[in-house]
């Protein structure tokens, strides 16, 4: 399609657009304001009023805003060339313009006439086309449109329906929107969304603002005014980057062995929080400091947002930090209300830790079996009896021996769930697990087991410390795919309610770090049915998982394939078998080697139904066979040995020394011999050639 401009003289400057609403989802608000640059970006390069999707986001919890950069007022006129019909459906033997012809020429312009169209071969056969002027899009026209269809692309998890002021229209958004800027340049455009009409006014901070009313003149003035007459820091990067400086230099203050851990989600928080933050430190009673840690610092974290502050010699202080938005010449007021409102989860902390005790885990263990797990996989004591099980098999296959009980671990790693600590706070389940263990006199390893069976919980999550940890996480994970592969509860899209997935990935880490050489399929096998279907699926999603895994560790998708398509049964070792195939790619034989690999594989698919027998040396006649068989047989031991020792690059740069006899086999002999018998001799000796070249994996997936 061609298109020809005409020129225009337009107005070029950075367009501002900001909605100032009520308190926006913090969770969401940087993602929010983003995607809301993206989208006007996007609506406006579609209607030629900007060539690039350049531009800068804010957001504060009152607001979301965008400037894009070189925005023209009014997009270029254009001449567009329509495509109609077929010549011999528009014009008639008479070469007269049919009805359809006509009917489509005045749908797209009455002013059009016969004479102004155009005929164009296209593919051999003629067709009628007509070039149509089209006024370029005005930007001030347009901004109605772009704006709604841009919170329309919003990803909002919870929609507000809210009233305007007439009282009968309803509207919805994330939260009530009160106020809109929409600057180009110093010149306000005329635009109307939710209720509100388009202004260079806005509001700034909710308490400590210098104006109640702050009038933008520029767009490009927008944050250093509302700075400065609004105090609020409009960027959310530099509103966390003041945070961070702000909290470091708090804690100089205390002294050199004062730190936070860091944390960039309750940053990314607290920063969706304030306007202007400014940094506390409270403090609360030494007394509660006898709770666990993890309690204590949730509790903290996800009730209060603040940042526990540790000691290098003490581990966690009394002290915090909070993020406040106000900034009050006396501070003490504010800190106080802060150390008021934090004592009371503190004292439900220390309540609920005290009343647990007192019951412990054996008490939790007896009422399990009225906790259901799955209406279809029974209670918890049930599904630990399952796991208990997968823990003796792995103990026994790998000749580990631990002086506990599998069942009572299994029941143990369970019980706090029934808690009152866990049933206030969910994510210390296993952390309690373990301080409740210990309260009852079981030995470390025991109480460590409890607490990381659950590891890995997330990508880049610390492993189990011990091996008893290891084996308890493994059966763990394996007794959750299992129960709900057996009972058909896969993953699909996007919902994985189960975390299936993750435990997928958990066991293999556990497996490929700790290097275990465990059996998948035998393992399958001992809790699935050889018949069952969920076996096969289960398997299936396991290499899928493995080649996700492999794939994000930075291999490349070919190398990955060799690897996983041969579907190794035991992957302690894979990441061993990676590197050396990642060199053996340089080698300059390895195209050739993985060529012939394709080729043999080919020819032995084909071959389904002539069975493969040990190579009868009698039957080699050509000498090109009788050599390859010979190099093999030097071959293999030395293989062997290399594959005993893990010593994969070795194994495979061996395999260089095929290639000659390769290349003089397939030029010289005939592998579908006449003689069925020296035919099935061949396919034998190919299989053995095959079975070498893939010693390390199938590089047959390796060949272009």
């Amino acid at each position: 399609m061609n298109l020809t401009k005409k020129v225009i003289q337009v107005v070029k400057d950075n367009l501002l657009i900001e909605l100032f609403t009520e308190e926006l989802p913090p969770d969401s608000l940087e993602t929010l304001s983003h995607q809301f640059g993206e989208a006007i970006a996007s609506e406006l390069i579609s209607r030629n009023l900007v060539t690039k999707s350049d531009f800068q986001t804010y957001a504060t919890p009152r607001r979301i805003a965008v400037n894009i950069k070189s925005v023209i007022d009014e997009a270029e006129d254009e001449e567009k060339l329509i495509k109609l019909m077929p010549y011999s459906v528009g014009f008639d033997e008479n070469n007269k313009p049919t009805q359809p012809l006509l009917k489509k020429i005045s749908s797209i312009d009455e002013a059009i006439k016969t004479e102004d169209l155009e005929i164009k071969e296209d593919k051999g056969q003629k067709f009628i086309y007509v070039t149509k002027k089209l006024k370029g899009i005005k930007l001030e026209d347009s901004l109605n449109d772009i704006i709604k269809n841009s919170l329309q692309k919003l990803a909002i998890k919870k929609v507000m329906s809210y009233q305007l002021e007439d009282g009968w229209t309803s509207v919805n958004f994330a939260r009530p929107m009160r106020g809109l800027i929409v600057l180009h340049g110093k010149q306000v455009l005329n635009a109307s969304v939710l209720g509100c009409t388009s202004s260079n006014k806005t509001r700034g901070h909710r308490f400590e603002s210098n104006k109640e009313n702050i009038t933008i003149n520029h767009a490009d003035d927008y944050e250093k005014t509302l700075e400065t007459d609004g105090n609020v820091i409009v960027c959310f990067n530099n509103r966390k980057t003041k945070i961070k400086k702000d909290i470091k230099d708090a804690l100089a203050k205390l002294g050199k062995d004062f730190f936070i851990t860091e944390d960039e989600a309750l940053t990314d928080e607290v920063t969706s929080l304030v306007e202007m933050p400014n940094i506390l430190i409270g403090n609360f009673e030494d007394k509660y400091l006898s709770i666990p840690e993890e309690c204590l610092t949730l509790t903290m974290k996800t009730n209060q947002k603040y940042f526990p502050i540790f000691n290098k010699n003490n581990g966690l202080t009394n002290s915090f930090i909070i993020v406040s938005n106000i900034s009050p010449k006396n501070t003490d007021q504010v800190i106080h209300g802060n150390e008021k409102v934090i004592r009371p989860r503190l004292a439900d902390a220390e309540f609920f830790y005290d009343e647990d005790k007192k019951l412990g885990l054996t008490t939790f263990c007896e009422k399990l079996e009225n906790v259901i797990y799955h209406h279809k996989l029974g209670s918890q004591k049930d599904r630990a009896e399952r796991v208990a099980q997968k823990l003796e098999y792995l103990t026994k296959n790998l000749n580990i021996e631990f002086d506990i009980d599998p069942m009572e671990l299994s029941l143990f790693s369970k019980a706090d769930l029934l808690s009152l600590m866990v049933g206030e706070f969910p994510k210390l389940q296993g952390i309690m697990g373990r301080y409740y263990a210990l309260n009852e006199n079981k030995n470390e390893s025991f109480a460590n087991a409890i607490e990381d069976h659950y590891k890995p919980r997330f990508s880049n999550d610390s492993l189990p410390r011990d091996e008893l940890g290891f084996m308890l996480a493994i059966a763990d994970k394996f007794t959750t795919l299992i129960d709900l592969f057996s009972i058909n509860e896969i993953p699909t899209g996007e919902k994985d309610p189960f975390g299936l997935r993750r435990n997928a990935i958990g066991v293999i880490r556990l497996i490929i770090e700790k290097k275990l050489p465990i059996n998948l399929n035998t393992l399958i096998d001992n809790f699935i049915d050889k018949n069952d279907s969920a076996r096969v699926s289960l398997t299936n999603f396991l290499y899928e998982r493995l080649f996700n895994y492999l794939k994000d560790l930075g291999y490349s998708n070919e190398i990955v394939d060799a690897l996983v398509s041969s579907r190794p049964e035991k992957i302690h070792d894979i990441l061993e078998r990676l590197e050396a195939i990642s060199e053996f790619v340089k080698l300059k034989e390895s195209e050739t080697l993985s060529s012939a690999n394709k080729r043999v594989s080919n020819i032995l698919k084909k071959a389904d139904k002539i069975s493969i027998n040990p190579i009868d040396e009698n039957l080699l006649i050509e000498n090109e066979e009788i050599m390859l068989h010979k190099v093999l047989l030097d071959l293999e031991p030395k293989i062997n040995q290399c594959l005993i020792k893990n010593d994969f690059i070795s194994a495979l740069k061996n395999l260089v020394i095929l290639n000659t006899p390769i290349n003089n086999f397939f030029e010289k002999v005939m592998v579908n011999a006449d003689d069925s018998k020296i035919k099935n001799n061949r396919y034998s000796l190919l299989f053995k050639l095959r079975q070498n070249l893939n010693c390390v994996a199938d590089i047959s997936k390796l060949a272009s």
